[in-house]
């Protein structure tokens, strides 16, 4: 109890001491800044906080994390709840090639079958969360426009659909200011008329670092707060507000420019570094300054001029809708037993 108590109280100080707001949305990220920054005593031999194990697998190409929070002095010490989180970082994703596109797209199918407990005749509600006006808010509803959507047909026309397809309805409910209606309302209403077995939430996240944008995929079984990496606070979309289970499917698609200035500032005193003679004063200097106090500072310079400001790609819109076909493939490959990815391209382009 002493160990949970003095992880939440340093997870509290640490979050003040960076405005109250450590800006990602990714459980990666979370654990890595745990590891960075708490109290060495407080953590395991094997480097992880208690109640967080961290599995890694996969290659240079598609690295997979799988992070299990398992007690509340985890959940405590990364401030998310106790879950399975399962990360697929592709660093060249966003180049054009079509190998790794596909194998992304099979790699993601496999690690939701493996969060995917139902049966055959379960339906599923896909919901695509975000602004459909607001390019790096699309992902969801892009998402659901390539959705193999079946449970109108198993109903209407059961005879012409093949075994192993299962019901399927997706909907892409928009955001508060367009609708005027909480986004967790709508999908509650939905749940109580339509009764599905299971979630499926994807939303655009925030991260911490720009190389993850639109090239990270996060999976997560304990649902999704949405806006919650830029700091808005909306209903959450959980068994326990919506009485069924709940995955979250994510992507990074923004960061805040405090993050852009501080790597920015890294990869240039990095280089001084490597420049400057060992040894020297000015060599010992930029050893010895302070990562984090460098970071908060950025945060409170920056404040007065711009705010809380996000930011994107320039070329979102071409990355929104590479990143909507993998997680749409991935998740109809895994949905219906026996498609494939050549049967998803060739019913939905």
């Amino acid at each position: 109890m002493q160990k949970y108590l003095a992880l939440k109280a340093y997870r509290k100080e640490w979050f003040e001491v960076n405005n109250g707001n450590i800006r990602t949305d990714l459980v990666l990220e979370a654990n890595e800044l745990i590891k960075q920054h708490a109290v060495k005593e407080m953590l395991q031999e094997r480097g992880e906080p208690p109640g967080v194990d961290v599995e890694t697998t996969g290659d240079e190409d598609i690295k997979i994390t799988r992070v299990r929070v398992t007690s509340p002095e985890g959940e405590a010490a990364i401030g998310k709840p106790m879950g399975n989180y399962i990360t697929l970082e592709v660093p060249r994703l966003k180049e054009n090639d079509q190998e790794l596109y596909e194998r992304t797209c099979k790699a993601l199918a496999k690690e939701l079958a493996g969060v995917i407990n139902l049966g055959e005749k379960s339906t599923v509600l896909v919901v695509g969360l975000g602004n459909w006006n607001v390019t790096p808010d699309a992902l969801g509803p892009k998402v659901v426009s390539r959705m193999m959507v079946t449970r109108h047909l198993l109903e209407y026309v059961p005879d012409q659909i093949d075994s192993g397809v299962r019901p399927v309805c997706a909907v892409a409910p928009g955001v508060l200011g367009i609708t005027g209606i909480e986004t967790g309302e709508i999908v509650k209403g939905i749940v109580e008329r339509v009764k599905p077995d299971l979630i499926i939430a994807i939303d655009a996240l925030a991260s911490r670092k720009t190389e993850r944008v639109s090239t990270t995929i996060q999976i997560a079984d304990t649902g999704i707060s949405p806006g919650s990496g830029v700091g808005n606070k909306r209903m959450q979309l959980s068994k326990e507000t919506l009485g069924i289970p709940v995955i979250a499917i994510g992507v990074p698609t923004v960061v805040d420019a405090a993050t852009v200035a501080n790597d920015t500032l890294d990869l240039l005193i990095d280089a001084m570094i490597k420049e400057a003679p060992e040894g020297t004063e000015f060599y010992k200097m930029l050893k010895s300054i302070n990562r984090d106090e460098k970071y908060a500072l950025i945060q409170e310079v920056l404040k007065p001029y711009v705010g809380s400001l996000i930011v994107t790609p320039k070329e979102i819109d071409e990355l929104i809708d590479k990143m909507a076909r993998v997680v749409a493939n991935g998740l109809n490959i895994a949905l219906h037993q026996g498609i494939t990815l050549d049967d998803v391209n060739r019913y939905i382009n």
